[in-house]
């Protein structure tokens, strides 16, 4: 196969090869973006009873001020990233900090739910034209040999800036107010704004072929009905009504795009005949369950911290800070051990090390010990989807051509989103029920009213516990137990997962680092333009 390096434009006044400067540049003004991203993404679930008490909205209204950015987001992931390949990736990447920063604003002084509604659906819009452009600037900038540091700097901000925006998220809740949550991701657009003019250079994709208008539809339409199906079945149960027609709609229109793109062949948005390759199929698993399996972990670990340790929303957040610091510093030392060892290798010890981590907090977690009893596994956990983490982000865009690295880093987003949304629903789901299943057996002489309350969720058991007499002390025990109980039964699932995976990637995995794929038709190419 042979490999296409991206062409240099020169300009007047410019430089053809970026020097070490103008990539440390590059890569802060994408890495600035991408925070702003991602922080969007968690910061409102430290603000829910705000969200409540100031618009007077039900839960369902207030998660679906939640989640409407991160449906939209994920929809428009595919579409968005291969025009910003058509189009020019600085004017898709400074458009998308334009409608996110101005989005986000909006959000901020919203008087009532229909403006914040559509001020989340914007922010959405944004951070589609944002997120995929920020990994492809790399691709399409970085020399080869610098490439995979950068792509592990990249991952190690989307895996733990998270956890950073929740941290900082919490704060401004505890000092201010919630309408401040916006202030840090506004403030980080426009920062990365300013650098991406400065900074960033321009590549697109030389293309004689017409855009899949047909592709980009039934993937957004697929990518909707999926992940609502993951975010809302949950509240409104796998059998209602809604539920069921966004799942047939979702798995219609994948079949749909599959046999679409196989029609189109190479005048595809996806050519899913790569999935056949171990690079792309081996990094997009991995991807989908390591991201499910951290997100899944993170719905366990809060009502730990705050239920059942009694901590504060500042302090739970603070809690995981361990296990994201980790799992930055993982993600840098990665590219370094694939070079030197491979993908699969690397991967491998990344997943067992998560393995591990899981199994650590099954085994040692406890009311009494608290936070100290889980630490050890929250690092080991850090550690190993760092590793695995990058690895498998540098397979993926490795596997498509140097003029689609747009698609392939939506492609990667994608992935971690529908992970997401699928740890969350299922590892949620499995604590739930390893809870009620626990906690029957431990209410003999509650109230049945008390009972009843508990049965419903820890949280709820230390709500209706003041008003149960002398039984307070025993309802909250035995609701702690039950959770540990149902905490233990969730971390054995993930182990059995990463147990899974670690199989797959033994047997599918893909091997050492290797160049930029090129599409070999010879009527594609990338140019980038060195910009002042």
């Amino acid at each position: 196969m042979s490999t296409k390096q991206p062409v240099a434009v020169a300009q007047a006044g410019d430089v053809s090869a970026p020097d070490a400067r103008r990539l440390r540049g590059i890569l802060i003004a994408v890495s600035v973006a991408l925070m702003a991203v991602v922080a969007s993404v968690s910061g409102l679930n430290v603000a829910q009873t705000h969200l409540a008490v100031e618009f007077g909205a039900s839960q369902s209204t207030v998660l679906w001020i939640i989640n409407l950015y991160t449906l939209t987001l994920a929809a428009l992931l595919l579409p968005l990233g291969a025009i910003g390949d058509r189009l020019g990736r600085k004017p898709m990447l400074i458009a998308g900090l334009a409608v996110f920063g101005l989005a986000g604003a909006v959000a901020g002084l919203a008087p009532n739910t229909e403006v914040m509604l559509a001020a989340r659906a914007a922010g959405g819009v944004g951070a589609a034209m944002i997120m995929p452009i920020t990994l492809a600037v790399i691709t399409s900038t970085f020399p080869e040999e610098q490439r995979g540091r950068a792509i592990g700097v990249w991952t190690g901000v989307a895996g733990g800036g998270g956890i950073l925006g929740m941290f900082l998220s919490a704060l401004l809740v505890d000092v201010a107010d919630w309408r401040w949550l916006f202030v840090l991701p506004v403030v980080l657009a426009a920062v990365a704004l300013a650098m991406t003019l400065k900074t960033v250079p321009d590549s697109r994709e030389r293309t004689t072929h017409s855009f899949d208008t047909v592709g980009a539809l039934a993937s957004a339409v697929s990518v909707v009905g999926l992940i609502f199906v993951l975010q809302e079945g949950p509240e409104r149960g796998w059998t209602a009504p809604a539920t069921l027609i966004a799942l047939s709609g979702g798995l219609a229109a994948t079949v749909g795009f599959v046999a679409w793109e196989l029609h189109r062949r190479d005048a595809s948005l996806l050519d899913v005949r790569l999935f056949r390759e171990r690079g792309l199929a081996g990094g997009s698993v991995t991807l989908l369950v390591v991201f499910g399996v951290q997100a899944g972990i993170a719905v366990v670990l809060f009502p730990f911290f705050q239920a059942v340790l009694g901590w504060s929303g500042l302090l739970a957040t603070l809690a995981l800070m361990p296990m994201a610091v980790v799992m930055m510093a993982a993600s840098a030392l990665a590219p370094r051990m694939a070079a030197g060892v491979g993908f699969r290798p690397t991967m491998l010890a990344g997943i067992a090390l998560g393995a591990a981590g899981l199994a650590l907090m099954a085994l040692f977690v406890s009311v009494d010990g608290g936070y100290v009893t889980i630490l050890p596994g929250m690092i080991a956990m850090g550690l190993g989807m760092g590793l695995s983490m990058t690895p498998s982000t540098e397979a993926i865009t490795g596997s498509l051509p140097s003029g689609k690295q747009g698609v392939a880093s939506a492609l990667n987003d994608v992935t971690r989103e529908f992970g997401t949304a699928l740890g969350v629903a299922l590892l949620g789901a499995l604590l739930s029920a390893g809870y009620r299943g626990s906690i029957d057996g431990r209410l003999d002489g509650i109230p049945e009213t008390d009972a009843d309350t508990a049965r419903e969720g820890i949280a709820g058991a230390v709500e209706a516990a003041p008003g149960s007499g002398a039984h307070a002390q025993n309802l909250i025990h035995a609701a702690q137990q039950a959770f540990v109980d149902g905490w233990q039964r969730s971390m054995w699932a993930g182990v059995a997962v990463m147990g899974a995976l670690f199989v797959w990637i033994t047997w599918r995995g893909p091997g050492r680092p290797a160049p930029m794929a090129d599409d070999g038709t010879g009527d594609t190419t990338t140019e980038t333009a060195a910009v002042r």
